[in-house]
């Protein structure tokens, strides 16, 4: 199995499968609105404008596990991302990152590469980093700023 066999869904319902993005480099995100964290969405956003024209694709998935951070809807975390943030690009449905629901992208990722003492996703805001042959390369743990992975993004483009 690769990461280009999972399929996901956008805020607006419509699912895809990742290979959409094939060749492409994919920064993959799991937010939420309501957290210390949250201000990551404006160096997130600056990524994708700095490099979207040289393929980078960053996915953003809103999720409530952690400490009830994305309360609202999968719709709202969106529009709330476009408004606050300037968020422009894709965010997904509302997705669990860990336990019993998680998300199957979740797994793959987590299976990728593990974390500091196990694969569980600690926070919101854990970033995956994926080459253009869809492996995962790198993970960064939440409290990492976007700003920071520039150089990592930027040696896979």
């Amino acid at each position: 199995m690769s990461i280009y066999d999972i399929e996901v869904t956008e805020t607006d319902g419509t699912d895809y499968q990742l290979e959409k993005y094939e060749g492409r480099p994919m920064l993959i995100v799991n937010t939420a609105s309501k957290c210390g964290f949250t201000p990551q969405f404006d160096g997130l956003e600056k990524l994708y404008q700095n490099y979207k024209d040289e393929g980078l694709i960053i996915l953003g998935f809103p999720c409530n596990q952690f400490g009830g951070q994305e309360p609202g809807t999968s719709e709202e975390a969106a529009e709330n991302c476009r408004l606050n943030y300037g968020v422009s690009f894709s965010m997904h449905q509302k997705i669990d990152v860990n336990g019993e629901d998680e998300h199957p992208l979740y797994e793959y990722l987590k299976s990728s590469k593990k974390g500091l003492f196990n694969d569980k996703i600690k926070w919101n805001f854990t970033k995956f980093l994926v080459d253009k042959n869809g492996e995962v390369i790198e993970r960064y743990a939440p409290k990492t700023k976007p700003e920071s992975i520039k150089d990592d993004i930027e040696k896979i483009l």
